[in-house]
């Protein structure tokens, strides 16, 4: 009886994992990273076109293969080498596919089809979508104190983002291991602040003043910037151990006043420049705006206090935040000329008529 027992466990463990290959059941897996091979110093990387519109900077090299149309450079800058058409270019585009396919063929970690991305705080894994994906506001990935954290995306058509929507991480990691796998094309909405790398089969479009700390990398379409900010992480690959310490400066923000011009340079240190600069929560004092380089001016609209987070990204992928609160003051009148001189003599002569009565009265 006992040997039977055996036998019949066998049995049903057998049936099981034989029922589970037939229905393709397979456990998840932690994320990897993809090699992106000949495309890592890319920041830009299209086959039929790359356009521009405004004053667009790119950190990386910028390419186009097999076409070899680049346009709107200047008024955009490019910081690396742009590449038309040629070897060097082609070459990407092949690492470009190959790292394109490692993603769609790792395990689904979590499906979130038909969810918004906003509002959540995601750990490593890779997360799913069966067609578009959309986002709404703040995604969080939280690292957990890993930095060789992976967040995969596998999306089967669309991304979109809506205007000033943004992708942030949290508790150490590296921004060279964020990756989006699009099944079609990919659009960043206005003023929206994302992160990782964006590996599109068809398009990739950022809106006016839209920001990526990753790469653009269209396999058979175009990509087209509008005053776009695009830097590519890890440019040399990714960093071996843990980030150093960033620091911000300064530590404490100057106060402004209502309707005074208003500069400030924020700037950073302990990691390896170039640094790149943006909000990640809170809002600037109105009238302000703060560009990658750091730079916070305007003239204020509004007086009162605000509060705001700015992250420093270096070009590893590395990044720190400090928040920052600051006060817009109401701005007092300038007194005209010669108004204390009138005041000076008002007092003296209501002090000389007050003496004369005191005199009188004595």
């Amino acid at each position: 009886m006992k040997r039977t027992f055996k036998r019949t466990g066998m049995l049903v463990t057998a049936s099981a994992g034989f029922a589970a290959l037939l229905c393709g059941i397979a456990p998840a897996s932690a994320a990897t990273a993809p090699p992106l091979g000949s495309a890592q110093s890319f920041a830009v990387l299209a086959s039929s076109t790359v356009t521009n519109t405004g004053s667009t900077t790119v950190t990386g090299d910028l390419g186009v293969s097999p076409g070899n149309a680049v346009t709107g450079f200047p008024p955009g800058t490019v910081s690396g080498t742009i590449h038309a058409g040629d070897a060097t270019a082609a070459a990407a585009q092949t690492s470009n596919t190959t790292a394109y396919n490692d993603l769609a063929g790792q395990a689904c970690t979590q499906d979130l089809s038909g969810q918004d991305l906003g509002g959540k705080t995601l750990t490593a894994g890779v997360y799913c979508f069966s067609s578009s994906a959309q986002l709404t506001g703040i995604l969080t990935l939280d690292a957990q104190g890993n930095s060789g954290a992976v967040f995969v995306f596998k999306i089967g058509s669309t991304l979109t983002t809506a205007s000033g929507s943004s992708v942030v991480e949290i508790n150490g990691g590296s921004l060279c291991n964020v990756f989006w796998q699009v099944g079609s094309s990919a659009t960043l909405g206005t003023t929206t602040s994302f992160a990782g790398n964006i590996l599109a089969l068809a398009s990739i479009t950022l809106d006016t003043g839209a920001t990526i700390t990753g790469r653009t990398l269209a396999q058979t379409g175009a990509v087209t910037l509008d005053t776009s900010t695009v830097t590519a992480t890890c440019p040399n690959g990714p960093p071996s151990g843990s980030c150093s310490t960033i620091t911000l400066s300064p530590s404490t923000m100057p106060n402004a006043t209502l309707a005074t011009a208003y500069s400030q340079t924020i700037t950073a240190s302990g990691g390896t420049a170039p640094y790149t600069f943006t909000v990640t929560s809170g809002t600037l004092p109105a009238g302000l705006t703060l560009t990658s380089g750091g730079v916070l001016s305007g003239t204020p609209t509004t007086a009162g206090s605000s509060t705001f987070t700015v992250r420093a990204l270096d070009t590893n992928g590395c990044f720190a935040d400090h928040s920052y609160t600051m006060t817009v003051a109401t701005s007092v009148p300038a007194l005209p000329d010669g108004f204390l001189l009138l005041l000076a003599l008002g007092l003296a002569g209501i002090g000389y008529v007050l003496l004369r009565r005191r005199a009188r009265a004595a």
